[in-house]
């Protein structure tokens, strides 16, 4: 029972990471820069990537989660009036779309409640039984 805490735990992270990122995401949707200036370049957008973890023998020990940038961070957007802009009048803006983020909430919201339900019938479970060997002393 413990690999199943474990492993709902590590699911538990997993979503905290995939909320964090769609948050960093929509919090610097405007977050514009230049494209030519890596000194002011435009806020990066973010995803996160999943992979198992196991042991040696190949048995599921629990999910990993990373947070990378994504392909396509930012995507170039006519603003000529900004002092970011090159001399086409382009700057970057971040690759962010806010339905995507809402989605990703969402999932992460429903798998952090998954994993934690987990946790609450492992605990269960544990009670019920320490319960039959009450019942038997």
């Amino acid at each position: 029972m413990i690999n199943t805490i474990q492993i709902a735990l590590s699911g538990l992270f997993a979503s905290q990471k995939k909320a964090d990122a769609s948050a960093a995401n929509i919090a610097n949707l405007t977050t514009a820069g230049s494209i030519d200036d890596p000194g002011n370049a435009p806020y990066s957008a973010r995803t996160t990537v999943q992979s198992t973890i196991t042991d040696s023998d190949g048995n599921a020990l629990g999910v990993k989660s990373d947070v990378i940038p994504k392909k396509t961070p930012f995507v170039p957007a006519y603003d000529p009036d900004s002092p970011l802009a090159n001399e086409d009048g382009i700057i970057g803006v971040p690759n962010v779309d806010l339905a995507e983020e809402a989605v990703n909430l969402n999932l992460s919201k429903y798998t952090f409640q998954a994993n934690l339900k987990v946790i609450e019938t492992i605990s269960e479970l544990n009670e019920d039984l320490l319960g039959v060997f009450d019942d038997e002393a």
